[in-house]
């Protein structure tokens, strides 16, 4: 067997695919799987190892190119769960993923201890909503794992964002900030071409904030790092559509993930990830201009 048909290892296939968004050929769907009892979005259905494994195993199939893995809800008002707790429910299961399926699996954590030993148990990305400000261990932690990191934007924590955000420019303040801990992760020693930004789509911001936020996102792909959205089914989108509950967002989702790719997002992160999938490639192809009669 010639080697160029064996598949990529995670991190190797993790790398090719954030170069492939780097370069704008296509976005990257990131499909999230919450092993928590809590979660907004689905209610703790994948709390169970079992009901995880076989979610994760059907996002794979249904074309996601990473897993976001999480084991602490951080939903408006949530309380923070401690590191030994986050890591008995999430480690079983990157385990489990990463021994089945090629598949890159990300971390949702701000831990630098759950990051260390999820990457360690098969992980090959972070995803810290606190961009390494929540814990000091963490930058030095990601610096020596050299693997990808997302570095959110958040105002407060997850128990009291919600309660008064106030911005005077959201967009140039959650740019100015996310430039700033860009700048920090290099500091750390983290490789610019590791670092992955995200807005906060619903961290400590209203939905007057969100929606600005993704009009004016060109305004942070200017800081040159590629751009990961997390819209799907949040509260905002619910809000528009005249309060309907996170399991009717599916349209909302999907309008808001096509207009955040027309706007720079490189990697969009979604639940649905058979339909957002599909509404990715048909908005890649009207935005990128990635489609030919040959595509498949």
């Amino acid at each position: 067997m010639q080697t160029e048909t064996l598949p990529l290892e995670p991190r190797a296939r993790l790398k090719a695919l954030l170069e492939t968004a780097r370069r704008g050929e296509r976005t990257l769907v990131m499909g999230v799987l919450n092993v928590t009892p809590d979660s907004f979005s689905d209610g703790g259905r994948f709390f169970a190892p079992s009901a995880a494994i076989a979610q994760a195993e059907r996002m794979a199939e249904e074309g996601a190119d990473i897993l976001d893995i999480g084991g602490e809800s951080t939903r408006p008002g949530s309380d923070p769960v401690p590191a030994e707790e986050e890591l008995a429910r999430i480690l079983p299961v990157i385990e489990a993923v990463s021994a089945r399926l090629p598949i890159p699996i990300s971390v949702d954590t701000y831990k630098a201890t759950v990051a260390r030993r999820a990457v360690e148990a098969g992980a090959a990305m972070v995803n810290d909503i606190s961009a390494m400000t929540f814990d000091p261990e963490m930058a030095p932690t990601l610096a020596a794992l050299q693997v990808p990191v997302c570095l959110m934007h958040i105002q407060g924590n997850p128990k009291t964002m919600q309660q008064n955000p106030v911005y005077a420019n959201v967009a140039a303040e959650v740019r100015d900030w996310l430039a700033e801990r860009a700048q920090a992760a290099v500091r750390a020693g983290i490789a610019p071409e590791n670092i992955l930004l995200d807005p906060g789509f619903g961290f400590g911001k209203t939905a007057a904030h969100n929606l600005e936020l993704v009009r004016r996102l060109r305004e942070l792909t200017a800081l040159g790092y590629p751009l990961l959205l997390g819209v799907s089914r949040k509260s905002t989108i619910g809000r528009v559509l005249g309060g309907l509950p996170a399991e009717d967002r599916l349209e909302g989702t999907a309008a808001a993930v096509a207009i955040c790719i027309a706007n720079g997002a490189s990697v969009v992160r979604v639940h649905d990830v058979k339909a957002m999938t599909r509404v990715v490639r048909m908005t890649d192809a009207l935005v990128r201009g990635n489609w030919t009669e040959d595509s498949h």
